[in-house]
């Protein structure tokens, strides 16, 4: 497919490449700019702020989850109808695994994707070592496929002076700055940005950095980089078509099972790409509310609960006692489960909140949420089965990644996580024949036939129940 596309990276987190990023796609969509927006790694939160700006679901280019054939055919599936499209790197432009590799970085997704790289640089206390900088970038990686730069808090009578050395001396593009904009940017907390409906007046705040960068930054020079990408094959992979189209896919679309997914102010960290699958299964899709709702929606088969800030909703989650009650005797039953990081949480004996008061939740799992004071076994994990049966079935390896400031008195064992690149491993995820529920995300386009396991399990309990 021919695609006119572009990637915002930077040479390190807080540089501003979400800020630019949304910036950027609301000043093209007032062009009149059919935009699609992507997110480079696992990352639930900067989605949320493209999806705001563009109306549109963003989606996540994650190469450690899916080898370069996968990684283009959900760019191409997401791109197809687009007039642009922006991808956002993530963290420093060729920071990977393990910290010491450029894979699953966003160079990475650059390279497979062959999408031409603006990269954002934060120039706040710095003149001509910025350029300096820039070159580093350049020559680390002779094919880093970076075209031009933004460069961020900088002033336009700087900008002027530099500008002309850029394209002297690195022979890349110099394509505007942002000023200092302290009225435009994005708040932080815990597991970083605040969600976009928690930020007061976005929609004016996106207008006037949209109208900033229309006047210092060159949105057709973008444009023209975006439009001299190659290229690119994005067919569906066969061993995806041969899932997407095999006897076991057929029989679920013939149940249909009803899925009930958990998406409220706690929980709210859900991959679009995962429910599409799901849902390309046979699979349909009914939300609820652990913290509102009494009841899990007619006709439930099975339950999704994902991550999102189940702490700051403690007390709200436990004192809706029929729903926990519900959903305790459902899975007692053995209404099958997939519950990650919050979802897990949720499912324990007990979760402390924010500010260290215990609070009993549902206790279809055991052990004691607790706080820690920093991030815990954070990034990517390959999963291995240590006991057999989960899900009933022997599929894997999985991949997935942790990123939480909680801990539980007991995370499970059904599961060997193991860092790449490292020699750091660890126990994980409770795990039945009709359940899993550990701190791991997942991403079901890395294993497809989990999802499919997960979904004949639901498909079973129907059948039985």
């Amino acid at each position: 497919m021919r695609s006119n596309r572009v990637m915002i990276a930077a040479p390190k987190s807080g540089s501003g490449k979400t800020m630019v990023t949304c910036g950027l796609l609301r000043a093209f969509l007032l062009r009149g700019k059919k935009t699609a927006a992507f997110k480079c790694g696992p990352d639930y939160i900067d989605p949320r702020f493209h999806e705001t700006v563009v109306g549109a679901p963003s989606r996540n280019l994650d190469p450690f989850f899916t080898d370069g054939p996968t990684t283009r055919y959900l760019f191409g599936r997401h791109a197809e109808t687009a007039d642009l499209s922006v991808i956002e790197g993530v963290m420093g432009f060729y920071d990977g695994l393990g910290g010491t590799s450029e894979e699953a970085s966003a160079y990475d997704l650059a390279r497979i994707t062959r999408t031409p790289v603006i990269l954002v640089t934060d120039a706040r206390g710095m003149s001509l070592s910025v350029l300096a900088e820039l070159k580093g970038f350049l020559d680390f990686r002779k094919d880093s496929g970076i075209c031009g730069v933004i460069f961020n808090r900088m002033s336009k009578s700087m900008y002027q002076l530099l500008a002309p050395m850029v394209e002297e001396k690195l022979g890349i593009r110099p394509l505007g700055y942002v000023p200092e904009c302290l009225d435009c940017r994005l708040e932080s907390r815990h597991l970083g940005l605040v969600l976009p409906q928690e930020v007061k007046d976005l929609s004016e705040r996106l207008d006037r950095l949209a109208g900033v960068m229309e006047e210092t930054v060159d949105l057709d020079g973008i444009l023209e980089l975006a439009s001299g990408a190659e290229e690119l094959s994005t067919e569906m992979p066969p061993k995806l078509q041969q899932i997407l189209t095999g006897e076991q896919a057929e029989n679920i679309r013939k149940t249909a099972p009803v899925l009930a997914v958990a998406r409220d102010e706690a929980f709210q960290f859900i991959y679009e790409d995962n429910l599409r699958l799901l849902e390309e299964l046979g699979a349909r899709i009914r939300w609820f509310s652990p913290m509102r709702d009494s009841r899990l929606p007619a006709e439930s088969r099975g339950v999704l609960l994902y991550g999102g800030y189940p702490e700051l909703y403690a007390e709200e989650l436990s004192g809706n006692n029929s729903m926990k009650k519900e959903l305790r005797e459902a899975l007692e039953r053995g209404m099958p489960c997939m519950a990650e990081c919050g979802g897990y949480m949720y499912l324990s004996d007990e979760m402390e909140d924010m500010e260290g008061r215990v609070w009993p939740m549902t206790g279809a799992v055991p052990g004691k949420v607790f706080r820690t004071e920093k991030l815990g076994r954070f990034g990517y994990v390959r999963l291995e089965a240590v006991q057999g049966g989960v899900l009933g079935s022997g599929c894997g390896p999985l991949r997935g990644h942790e990123f939480h400031y909680f801990d539980s008195t007991d995370c499970g064992s059904a599961f060997h996580a193991q860092k790449p690149n490292r020699k750091r491993g660890w126990d994980c995820i409770h795990g039945t024949e009709t359940m899993m529920a550990g701190f791991p995300h997942l991403y079901y386009y890395a294993c497809p036939d989990l999802a499919v396991e997960f979904l004949k399990k639901c498909c079973e309990y129907g059948g039985t129940k």
